[in-house]
């Protein structure tokens, strides 16, 4: 049965650790909010910048919405399946391909809606066109090696969170290697980089805001749910 090789962990099965870490979650989520719609407002204020028919407002929007979402749905996946095998229960073995089906878009949905931020509000970040491309070109580099890394000596299974379905990927040794030689969390250190560089690739002051946005995001996601699963699946604080 897959239940037999779920990652289920008693002392994950409470009600005060789903919730652990989620306050210091909302504090986080509403300070950057604040922070993202002070730096991007007065560019918002601009009419007629649009894309695909939709403002760079509404990207913006769609952009940070897309965040929330997306890591919201973690904790409440992550939290739920180490305390009680939800998913497992419902799907069976099919639980962690669906998962991944599931986590891939919402992860690809950020950078399509900070590109779309960036088509229409293309042009008002006060920088040369020559400096904004190599900056983007520089950061979109070691972007995509590390998508590459992940996919060749991590894996995507591992990387969408295996370790709190499988006892299996518990068991597996620390990446060394491509990027992981650079920082043993090239997920959130360098892979969000590409967000940055289609920010200024498109020369958007918006698209900045919103990369902003998402890379501080990520780490709420990573100080208040992941690590202190880390902490129950390993017995000590890890950047896998």
């Amino acid at each position: 049965m897959a239940e037999a090789t779920t990652v289920v962990m008693p002392d994950a099965r409470s009600v005060s650790y789903f919730f652990h870490g989620q306050a210091r979650h909302a504090v986080g989520l509403l300070l950057l909010l604040v922070l993202a719609y002070a730096l991007a407002g007065p560019e918002l204020e601009a009419a007629g910048d649009r894309w695909l028919g939709l403002s760079d407002r509404t990207w913006f929007c769609l952009a940070l919405d897309i965040a929330i979402v997306h890591q919201v749905l973690v904790w409440l996946v992550f939290r739920s399946q180490l305390g009680w095998g939800l998913l497992t229960r419902l799907l069976g073995d099919r639980d962690l391909a669906v998962w991944q089906a599931v986590f891939l878009p919402l992860l690809s949905l950020r950078a399509v809606f900070i590109l779309g931020a960036g088509l229409a509000d293309s042009g008002s970040l006060a920088l040369p066109r020559e400096v904004s491309l190599a900056v983007g070109l520089s950061l979109l580099i070691p972007g995509a090696y590390a998508i590459y890394s992940i996919d060749r000596y991590f894996g995507i299974p591992r990387a969408v969170g295996g370790d709190h379905f499988r006892e299996s990927f518990r068991k597996m040794p620390l990446v060394r290697e491509g990027a992981f030689r650079w920082t043993s969390n090239a997920m959130y250190g360098v892979v969000f980089l590409l967000l940055w560089s289609i920010a200024f690739l498109t020369r958007s002051h918006v698209a900045l805001v919103a990369a902003l946005f998402q890379h501080a995001y990520i780490w709420v996601h990573y100080f208040c749910t992941e690590s202190p699963d880390m902490e129950l699946l390993y017995g000590k604080p890890s950047s896998d």
